[in-house]
């Protein structure tokens, strides 16, 4: 795991997270767009409208929320080495649209 990269998280660990828990999709229904920067970036569009919710790679144009994020900062976020709500505050960790589902953020990635 020590390897891991954006990619795999999204399309390996997220996408397994939601065949696991389609509870997180009646939950959260929406849709976010990870727009992940710098080494190993990318967009990725997790889609919780459905369920299970699926992830995929690009922008679909129908997310409600972004979070914009540097490749690191969200890999020390996921793995828990950073605090989600500090990477907000210190500009780490951008966020557009509903502040609502913002909030919800951790049952996604969490």
């Amino acid at each position: 795991m020590a390897d891991q990269t954006p990619k795999s998280f999204f399309e390996e660990k997220i996408a397994q997270k939601l065949q696991n828990n389609p509870d997180t999709s009646k939950a959260v229904n929406s849709v976010y767009e990870f727009n992940i920067t710098g080494d190993n970036g990318g967009v990725w569009t997790v889609d919780l409208t459905k369920e299970p919710g699926t992830v995929q790679a690009g922008s679909t144009g129908a997310a409600k929320c972004t979070v914009t994020c540097a490749s690191s900062d969200f890999m020390n976020i996921v793995s828990g080495k950073m605090n989600p709500q500090m990477a907000f505050m210190s500009g780490k960790l951008k966020i557009k649209g509903d502040m609502g589902l913002a909030m919800k953020l951790q049952k996604v990635i969490g």
